[in-house]
């Protein structure tokens, strides 16, 4: 499985096997969030482009001084809108004839667009809260519910093994919301398990700082953390003669759990822990419990694994 850059910017495409997801750009087929358009290319960049998702148009004229007061406020709202609308602005004196066409008459004029046709509009530079509204009306305000749907669809196809169609589905969210959390956090962790720590770890790298520790995050980066750790381990039979010989060998049992972990074989990796536990709770400072707890972290807490061990883990504690 590979992700090609830029999965954030320019376009996002993902291949499993030979097949996946079809290679989409993050900007929409003209690859823009806001741009300027001319006559020749108004079909494309509104008419064609409106099919894929709305378009605003903002008719405007260097000399006009209500245009530059909303064409900021209009740009950043689009901007912020997620992908959920584009910006095509229009100078009506090099470029008189669509204006004309379309009988405005005064500007500034923005004139969306949606499935090629005008769909609604607005004259006069008004506030960007309206603007917001404006863009919410056009584009529809259940965004939300749609991306909270789509990332439910994702994770019931990960339940049924398809790992293919949740990939689609993540990159599809991350085209509209790059700094979804749940996508960003699903992709990496499906990639990490197909064997692609490095790209995971990439894919990671493009969640807002702000966001590192966010829990939708956490499980991925836990997974890639003891991945690391397992790395330097070296060879499970040669554990396994170490604690044949030395069954107090509390660090050879606790680096056979890691490799445990690390196959899959979570049963087996908590009962070692569980079992350094009862004989030296002590050791390493607590390490067999606070590495027991990030086992947890990356299986999911409603894991079954992490689940039967919390029920011995407590026991052990609390009897």
């Amino acid at each position: 499985m590979s992700v090609q850059d830029n999965p954030f910017g320019g376009g996002y495409a993902v291949q499993y096997g030979n097949g996946g997801a079809e290679n989409v750009d993050s900007q929409g087929a003209a690859g823009f969030e806001v741009k300027d358009t001319t006559t020749a290319q108004f079909t494309a960049d509104v008419i064609q482009e409106s099919r894929q998702q709305p378009v605003l148009v903002d008719f405007w004229a260097p000399w006009c001084g209500p245009c530059k007061q909303l064409a900021p406020a209009l740009e950043k709202a689009v901007r912020e809108s997620g992908g959920r609308v584009k910006l095509v602005k229009m100078n009506i004196d090099e470029h008189p004839s669509i204006a004309g066409q379309l009988g405005i008459q005064s500007i500034p004029a923005v004139i969306a667009f949606r499935d090629g046709q005008p769909v609604d509009g607005f004259m006069g530079a008004i506030p960007e809260s309206k603007i917001h509204e404006f863009i919410d009306k056009v584009a529809g305000a259940d965004a939300g519910q749609a991306t909270a749907d789509a990332l439910a669809a994702a994770a019931e196809l990960r339940a049924e093994g398809d790992a293919q169609g949740a990939t689609q589905i993540y990159a599809a969210i991350l085209q509209q919301e790059p700094e979804n959390l749940a996508a960003i956090g699903g992709l990496a962790e499906m990639l990490f398990d197909s064997g692609d720590a490095d790209m995971a770890r990439e894919v990671l790298a493009r969640a807002p700082e702000a966001a590192a520790d966010a829990p939708e995050l956490a499980g991925v980066r836990a997974k890639l953390a003891l991945a690391e750790q397992v790395a330097a381990l070296g060879d499970a039979a040669a554990l396994e003669q170490r604690l044949a010989a030395d069954p107090k060998d509390h660090q050879a049992r606790f680096d056979l759990a890691l490799i445990h972990n690390a196959h899959d074989r979570r049963e087996e990796a908590a009962d070692a822990l569980l079992a350094i536990m009862k004989a030296d709770r002590g050791w390493n400072d607590d390490g067999a419990r606070l590495q027991l707890l990030k086992f947890f972290e990356a299986w999911g807490m409603a894991d079954e694994a992490t689940l039967a061990a919390r029920r011995k883990l407590s026991s052990l504690l609390f009897s």
